[in-house]
């Protein structure tokens, strides 16, 4: 494993894992990592050593199914970016991961749509990383330096090209069986007698298309 410096390993126990281990270890769920939709939360995402190469793979079956489609494209794309979701106690690695997740979607839009990549979307997609990846104690479930508890944004494609976006505190999708739940799930009890998983939103937001991802909080 990797370091930054000593310093941040004493303080932090900062380390990164190697791209190699890294990609053995996502080829144990390699279904998962490909399946488009399929949601993955890094609690200690460090720059993105996890994160990054779960969205190439998400971003590839993307490019081999709708590339023929810049629209259909845009779409599955946000839909594979905002299925990605972090926590990370350090700040400058909170804004490399970002970047890095990013760069990762960016580069694949350009090589297949060169000078016809919409900015706007651009803009849909900082936006979400900007609220998927997230400072914060995964231990604590806070933000740092206050005792306000970490918010997630669920994002849903309805309604062709509108999106829903709902808010969740991460201690309410904390409390589940990561064995039989993903994130997101329902916990109530159905008719059968059985347990799911329900957390209430802390906020729900108008329905907005992709390209116009224009909510109070947008930076």
């Amino acid at each position: 494993m990797s370091i930054k410096s000593k310093q941040r390993v004493r303080d932090h126990g900062e380390v990164f894992t190697p791209e190699h281990i890294v990609n053995d270890m996502l080829d144990l769920v390699n279904s998962e990592t490909e399946r488009i939709e399929s949601r993955f939360l890094e609690p200690a995402c460090g720059d993105g050593n996890f994160l990054a190469p779960i969205l190439e793979r998400k971003l590839e079956q993307v490019r081999k199914r709708y590339k023929s489609s810049q629209v259909e494209f845009e779409r599955m794309a946000l839909l594979a970016v905002s299925s990605i979701y972090g926590v990370e106690l350090l700040q400058d690695n909170v804004e490399a991961c970002i970047e890095r997740l990013y760069n990762t979607f960016d580069d694949i839009y350009i090589k297949i749509y060169k000078n016809e990549c919409n900015n706007d979307f651009r803009k849909s997609i900082r936006f979400v990383l900007g609220r998927n990846v997230l400072q914060g104690d995964a231990l604590t479930l806070k933000k740092p330096n206050n005792n306000d508890y970490i918010v997630f944004s669920e994002w849903s494609l309805v309604s062709g090209s509108k999106i829903k976006r709902r808010d969740f505190e991460y201690r309410t999708l904390a409390d589940f069986n990561l064995g039989k739940l993903p994130l997101f799930a329902l916990h109530e009890i159905s008719d059968t007698g059985e347990a799911v998983f329900s957390p209430k939103p802390v906020n729900e937001f108008p329905l907005m298309h992709y390209l116009k991802l224009n909510y109070e909080d947008a930076k």
